[in-house]
Formats: structure tokens, C-alpha cells, sequence
């Protein structure tokens, strides 16, 4: 479970003194905490490993903007540090699915669903969604998604 994984690792990057580490961890966990609190809040459980997923690719793409913004700005410095905490949040996702594997996941999605218009875009979405929660950029699927579907 991930939650473990996380106070593991931030005990070693405690322990060998790795401070980029340790900050990017911190990072995840009290993120992790917002969400479990918000949760709780109104009445669900605490987040599931797929949910987390989804949080940590949030982060990620938070950061990459960010660095973005930074680089633009001329502030490499901060731009770097981004990039580090991307390095260490994306250790914990799973391996990315590219273009080829994320068509095929999309034309079985298609299949399943019995999707046949642009009206049934977010029954393929959701199906995608609960089956490659970490492993899937949805900003670019869904692009892919409405590319594939027929239209009418």
C-alpha cells in the first residue's frame, strides 16, 4: 500500500539525510491529509491507492506548470527544485502507458461501453478512469477519445 511506501521512504531519506527526498514526501503526506480530512468530512473513507494515484498525477502536473512558469520567468533555481519534487512524486506512479497502448485501452473502453457518439464521451472516460487510474494521461485521452469516437 502506498501510505506505507510513503513513511518508509520518508524515514530512509530521514536517515541518509536526503533533504530534496524528505521535502518531496512531506509533499505527498500532507497533501494525502488534506484529501483524507476532506474525505472524512463528507462521510467517505479515507482515499484508496487509485485515488492517490490520481492525487500524486495531480501534483505532478501542478509542478510541471509550474516549472514552466519558471523557466520563463528566468528562475531556474526554483524551476529545478520543481523538477526534483516531480522526479520523487513520479517514483510512485506506475509506468505511463504511451500513444499505442492508450489507443488500444481506448478502442476496448469504446467496445465495452457500447459507446457510439460524442453523447457517450464520458462513459469511455469513466471506464478509463476506473481501469488506468496513474497509468493514463487523461488530458491527452480524451483528446484521443473524442478523435476516436464516430461522430454523429
Amino acid at each position: 500500500m502506498l501510505r506505507e511506501r510513503f513513511t518508509t521512504e520518508m524515514k530512509e531519506a530521514m536517515k541518509a539525510g536526503d533533504k530534496g527526498r524528505l521535502g518531496a514526501i512531506r509533499l505527498i503526506q500532507a497533501a494525502l491529509k488534506d484529501k483524507d480530512i476532506e474525505a472524512r468530512g463528507n462521510g467517505k473513507e479515507p482515499l484508496s491507492d487509485e485515488e492517490i494515484l490520481a492525487l500524486l498525477q495531480k501534483m505532478v502536473k501542478q509542478r510541471q506548470e509550474s516549472i514552466t512558469m519558471y523557466e520563463q520567468g528566468g528562475r531556474t533555481e526554483l524551476a529545478q527544485q520543481e523538477k526534483d519534487e516531480v522526479a520523487v512524486i513520479s517514483s510512485y506512479l506506475p509506468q505511463q502507458m504511451d500513444e499505442a497502448e492508450t489507443r488500444a485501452a481506448i478502442e476496448a473502453a469504446i467496445a465495452e461501453t457500447g459507446a457510439a457518439s460524442m453523447k457517450d464521451m464520458g462513459k469511455v472516460v469513466g471506464a478509463l478512469r476506473a481501469k488506468y487510474a496513474g497509468r493514463m494521461d487523461f488530458a491527452k485521452a480524451s483528446g484521443l477519445v473524442k478523435d476516436m469516437l464516430p461522430k454523429g
